[in-house]
């Protein structure tokens, strides 16, 4: 694992795109998922530039991705969010963000979300937050409960041209480490 840098963009998108046409094929219909691509699943920069998106390299190849935020956005893209900077959290009152987690089909199921989450959480720790809370697409979902999130309530995620896709707000509270 290693941070995201801004050249690292082209292909985490390419990553994205196979990540979600392949891995949500059996969740949400192939409009859902062109439609989702479209106006929410994409590359947030700003992860990025707080230095909070890690990516898994496996000799060169770019086959995992996730991150956390300090910021108040819950999930989207550059797209979905627009371009200014969003606000910051408090680590004392607010939860961070678990945000934008994607595995190559091709390496699905190996450990790596396990790992990138791991780091994600440690860094979170690090950073003083108490709380952690992401918004679950159906296929993530059973990572997130695998590592002790709990379900905070049913979402829908409408896009602009009426497709949504269901999803769960998820939560965690954080403890010391062991």
């Amino acid at each position: 694992l290693r941070l995201a840098t801004l050249n690292d963009i082209p292909d985490i998108q390419e990553l994205i795109v196979a990540s979600v046409r392949t891995l949500s094929a059996s969740y949400y219909t192939e409009r859902q998922i062109t439609s989702a691509l479209l106006y929410i699943f994409g590359v947030d920069t700003q992860l990025i530039i707080d230095e909070t998106y890690f990516v898994a390299d496996e000799e060169g190849r770019i086959v995992g991705s996730g991150g956390w935020s300090k910021r108040s956005t819950l999930f989207g893209g550059d797209q979905f969010k627009g371009s200014e900077p969003d606000p910051l959290l408090d680590p004392k009152t607010d939860p961070a963000r678990i945000r934008a987690f994607y595995i190559h089909p091709d390496w699905s199921r190996r450990g790596i979300g396990r790992q990138i989450l791991a780091a994600c959480e440690d860094a979170i720790r690090k950073a003083g937050f108490k709380r952690i809370e992401l918004m679950a697409t159906l296929p993530g979902e059973p990572l997130y409960s695998a590592m002790d999130y709990d379900r905070v309530r049913p979402e829908e995620m409408t896009m602009p041209d009426g497709e949504s896709i269901s999803g769960f707000l998820m939560a965690k509270n954080l403890t010391e480490p062991t």
